[in-house]
């Protein structure tokens, strides 16, 4: 090896034996042109870019295609389902040439099928398709990642505790809250941890609506032996949005039994959810006491210091220069969830770059303008939401926060309820302490009701339909 190069018939690159000193030059180069791959995929696709870019090697150039080592197995696995693409487009832009690009794991081009995340239930080609499909692991999602605050601290000690000492610390392992809070991230870290220190540990990460699909399948084709293999004889399974299993009566039955088989072998369960498993509507009570046998977190939205603290994590992760003042800005402006901040963040960095300018306190003001006034246009207050609901009930506004269960009163209390869901920005505690002093799980309960009703009555949906309109954009005619 001269220089970092290989000196001998494994050359990486397309030249002819012997010519070695060429590849002493293309060393330079090679670092010269991934220098700029990422400055384009910096100015055009800053979305992707990630700080660990950086540790990407260019391998060469072999059957016209550019090969790339992405040592990480978790970081090669993310690029080649998400990156491919947009790094052939930037290596094709920078040298002018029809140039592919290729990841591999390691500097003898060998490309793994799969990171060790399958129970091998099988490799023919008749399989379910959705049977061996998998959420694919970000890098973004690890420990390190993770910014920790009052909100999350239980769910991330105990995410690390599991990771540790998978199957022994809490089994199962039940994180909740809403959208956006971080949950899909802990799933994430934890699966990572553990391959990291377990490469070979038999892990499956999939949405519940995975689960379920693949569930339909093997029934239809008879094939539950192997849908059996591919879900019990794991080390780890972790499913996201667990709640997603009400009132799937049959599949609840075979995730018991599931979740039985693996629990009784000492096999670790992680799941999430959008509710605690006694607010899940229409779960089995025995799936709930089995679920809340193990540890159940929650998981709450984040306070300003953690939103300041998550907007420099992403900026970071980015590769993005922001000034102090602007998280704190942003932080202000945005209260909801985690996805939001990212998605301000982006917005800034996109604004930055199509003006050629660095990040300012200025600049993101512009950049969340339209943000903030269509919020401020569109966003009814719960006051408003309640007067329009008894209005157009021809309802007392005592009536509809009282305590009465009438369905004259409880249906327009259960409409309000999710119109202050939907188009507010308060929490469940905070829309129910408006509307009675009800409790989150009234609040979480009767947005449920109106969302299953409005599929089945006609009359409800054109209610409400009428309501929001009337609310948003103030129709004389909605009235």
């Amino acid at each position: 090896m001269v220089g970092g190069v290989i000196a001998s018939s494994s050359c990486p690159c397309d030249v002819a034996p012997g010519r070695h000193e060429v590849c002493i030059g293309m060393a330079r180069s090679d670092r010269e042109l991934r220098g700029k791959i990422l400055d384009y995929l910096r100015s055009h696709h800053g979305d992707l870019c990630r700080h660990w870019f950086d540790d990407i090697e260019v391998l060469g150039i072999e059957g016209g295609v550019l090969r790339l080592l992405v040592a990480e197995p978790i970081r090669l696995r993310y690029l080649q389902r998400v990156g491919t693409q947009v790094f052939s487009e930037a290596a094709q832009a920078v040298t002018g040439r029809l140039l592919p690009v290729r990841f591999l794991g390691s500097t003898t081009g060998v490309t793994p099928e799969r990171v060790p995340t399958s129970s091998g239930a099988g490799d023919g080609s008749d399989m379910p398709a959705s049977l061996d499909e998998q959420m694919v692991l970000s890098p973004d999602y690890s420990f390190d990642q993770f910014v920790i605050g009052p909100e999350n601290r239980l769910a991330h000690a105990a995410a690390m505790a599991v990771a540790d000492r998978p199957g022994r610390a809490y089994n199962p392992f039940v994180v909740h809250g809403g959208v956006g809070l971080g949950k899909t991230h802990l799933l994430q870290a934890v699966c990572q941890a553990v391959l990291a220190r377990q490469p070979s540990a038999r892990v499956v990460y999939i949405s519940c609506c995975t689960f379920i699909d693949a569930f339909h399948e093997c029934v239809k084709a008879g094939r539950m032996p192997d849908f059996r293999h591919r879900f019990r004889n794991i080390d780890l399974l972790v499913i996201d949005d667990v709640h997603l299993l009400s009132r799937h009566e049959q599949t609840q039955e075979e995730f018991f039994h599931t979740f039985n088989s693996l629990f009784q072998a000492g096999k670790q369960l992680i799941l999430s959810s959008d509710a605690a498993p006694v607010e899940i509507p229409a779960l089995e009570e025995r799936l709930i006491s089995r679920f809340n046998s193990g540890l159940v977190a929650r998981v709450d939205r984040p306070s300003f210091e953690t939103r300041v603290a998550i907007i420099k994590a992403k900026a970071l992760l980015h590769q993005l220069t922001i000034p102090e003042d602007v998280p704190a800005y942003v932080a202000s402006r945005i209260d909801s969830n985690i996805r939001e901040l990212e998605g301000a963040l982006a917005r800034i960095r996109a604004l930055a770059q199509a003006n050629s300018v660095p990040v300012s306190l200025d600049l993101a003001k512009q950049a969340l303008a339209d943000d903030m006034r269509r919020d401020v246009e569109r966003s009814p207050s719960i006051h408003a939401i309640i007067e329009e609901v008894t209005r157009y009930y021809n309802l007392k506004v005592t009536d509809l926060l009282s305590k009465r269960r009438h369905k004259s009163v409880a249906l327009p209390r259960q409409v309000a309820m999710w119109l202050a869901r939907r188009h507010t920005r308060y929490s469940l505690e905070e829309i129910g302490g408006h509307i009675g002093g009800r409790d989150h799980s009234t609040v979480l309960h009767a947005v449920r009701t109106v969302d299953h009703r409005r599929e089945l009555d006609r009359a409800l949906s054109s209610d409400v339909s009428r309501l929001e309109r009337s609310l948003l954009r103030g129709d004389d005619e909605a009235r």
